[in-house]
């Protein structure tokens, strides 16, 4: 997979992250689930189709290219971590610490890697 592919999938996870924890404020404060089927699934379902895709990518290029303080199980937790992410966003119920937990794991190793794909292709 190209690098610069990886680094336009890398920045999308990073909107898809900021978009969920949007979209966890607004279901908290409206107190109510969204439609399971017209907005939670396709939703879901997007970031996980770029999580599967980044992660593969990922993991190849670390497979012939040295990155500093990043690992491939790094990326493995960070793509699982935003798929539920995507779904628990849209339920009032989620655990706010543990939502925003998963948020804030998931942007600091998604902003490690931007770093990184900056390093290396600069």
């Amino acid at each position: 997979m190209q690098k610069e592919k990886l680094q336009q999938l890398t920045e999308q996870l990073i909107q898809y992250t900021s978009q969920a924890d949007d979209i966890y404020e607004g279901v908290r404060v409206e107190g109510k689930e969204k439609d399971f089927f017209s907005e939670v699934k396709p939703f879901a379902d997007n970031v996980r189709t770029v999580c599967i895709e980044w992660e593969i990518g990922m993991k190849e290029w670390m497979k012939v290219t040295e990155f500093k303080h990043l690992f491939p199980e790094q990326i493995e937790q960070t793509a699982h971590n935003l798929s539920d992410v995507a779904v628990q966003a849209f339920f009032p119920k989620t655990s706010y610490k543990r939502f925003k937990s998963h948020v804030q794991s998931v942007e600091y190793i998604l902003n490690n890697v931007r770093a990184e794909i900056d390093r290396i292709l600069s």
